[in-house]
C-alpha cells in the first residue's frame, strides 16, 4: 500500500519506536559559540546505544530572555535505557564536556518533571570540599571553584521516558539527491519542531542497520541490506525500486510521541520536494523492536497546515 505527495511514492507503513529514559540540559555560556562548543562536545559520540555510551544530541539555541542566568543558552538532550546508565553517561559528559569549557553553566532543561536526578553533588566533588551550595535565579545549585572563577550547576534534572527510534527513509535516484532531500528533512525538523534530536551525524544515516545478523549471531546489529542498492540484484527480498541507487535515514528521538511524529511529518515535506527522490518509507520489525508505531499517514496529517519553507 503506498500514497503519492507530488512525485513521490509514500509508503503507507510505520516507524518502529521505543521509550527510553531521557534528560534535557540547558548549556548557557557568556556568547552563543562557547554554548555551543559545550554542548557539540558533550554530544559527541551519542549516535546509538548500539555501541556508543548513551544516544544524545543537540535540540535548540534558547535566547538569553529565557535562560535563569540571562545568557544564550543551548538545549541538549542525553537518553539511555535505563536511568542508571543515564546518570552515569550524563555525569560523564558534563565532567568532561561542559565544566571544562570556559564560560560555561549547566541548569536543569525539565524543571516541571516530578521525576529527578542529582547530578550537581556528584559533579561538586570536583572542588574538593572547596565546592558551596547555594540558591541563584531561584535554583538550588552548586558553586564549583575553577581556575577560570565559578562552574554553575543545577543539583538536579528532570528525567522522563521520551521515544527513540522515530525514523523516515529516503530513497532518491542517487546519492547527490538523497543527500540534499536528507538535509532539508534535518533543516524542517530545526526550523519547525520542538523536544527532538537526531543524534546521528549531520542528523543523517547513510548506514541503517537491522536487528541481529544473517552471518554473524554476536553482532546486535547489522546492515540493513534489504535497502541497500548494490544488494538489489543479490538479495531476492530487497525493498530497492530500479531507479534507486541511493538511500538515507533520519532517526529521530523526542521528549513526547508527538513531538517524534510532528518530526516525521515536516521531514517527509522537505524530503518529498527535491527532485530525485522516488520514494519515502520507514523502518519497523513488524513491532517486535519497540511498542510505538508511528505512520507516515499520521505524521503528515499532523502538518497538514505546515507549509515548509526552507529558502
Amino acid at each position: 500500500m503506498a500514497f503519492r505527495l507530488g512525485d513521490v511514492i509514500i509508503e503507507d507503513t510505520f516507524a518502529e519506536a521505543f521509550p527510553m529514559y531521557a534528560t534535557r540540559l540547558l548549556v548557557t555560556a557568556y556568547t552563543k559559540r562557547w554554548a555551543y562548543i559545550a554542548a557539540s562536545k558533550a554530544t559527541g559520540f551519542g549516535t546509538s546505544v548500539i555501541a556508543s555510551p548513551g544516544e544524545c544530541g543537540i535540540e535548540a539555541f534558547i535566547s538569553r530572555d529565557v535562560t535563569p542566568d540571562g545568557r544564550p543558552g543551548v538545549y541538549i538532550q542525553i537518553y539511555h535505557n535505563d536511568i542508571a546508565s543515564l546518570k552515569l553517561v550524563t555525569i560523564s559528559r558534563i565532567g568532561q564536556c561542559i565544566l571544562t569549557c570556559p564560560t560555561t553553566a549547566l541548569f536543569d532543561g525539565l524543571p516541571k518533571i516530578k521525576r529527578r536526578m542529582s547530578l550537581g553533588s556528584a559533579i561538586a566533588k570536583f572542588g574538593d570540599g572547596f565546592e558551596k551550595e547555594d540558591t541563584l535565579f531561584g535554583r538550588r545549585v552548586w558553586r564549583i571553584p575553577v581556575m577560570e572563577g565559578e562552574f554553575i550547576i543545577e543539583d538536579t534534572v528532570g528525567v522522563l521516558k521520551g521515544v527513540a527510534g522515530g525514523n523516515i527513509i529516503i530513497l532518491a535516484r542517487n546519492w547527490e539527491a538523497g543527500l540534499e532531500a536528507a538535509e532539508r528533512a534535518v533543516k524542517a525538523i530545526k526550523k519547525y519542531t520542538k523536544g527532538v534530536i537526531t543524534p546521528f551525524p549531520g542528523g543523517i544515516v547513510r548506514s541503517g542497520s537491522k536487528v541481529g545478523s544473517l552471518k554473524y549471531p554476536k553482532l546486535r546489529a547489522t546492515t540493513n541490506h534489504l535497502y541497500c542498492p548494490t544488494l538489489k540484484g543479490v538479495v531476492k527480498e530487497s525493498k530497492i525500486p530500479e531507479n534507486v541507487n541511493s538511500v538515507y535515514e533520519i532517526v529521530i528521538n523526542g521528549l513526547r510521541k508527538e513531538y517524534v511524529l510532528k518530526a516525521m511529518g515536516v521531514a517527509i515535506k522537505a524530503a518529498a520536494s527535491v527532485p530525485g527522490v522516488v520514494m519515502i518509507t520507514a523502518g519497523n520489525y513488524g513491532g517486535k523492536l519497540g511498542p510505538y508505531s508511528l505512520y507516515l499517514k499520521e505524521a503528515l496529517e499532523v502538518v497538514k497546515d505546515i507549509e515548509v519553507k526552507l529558502g
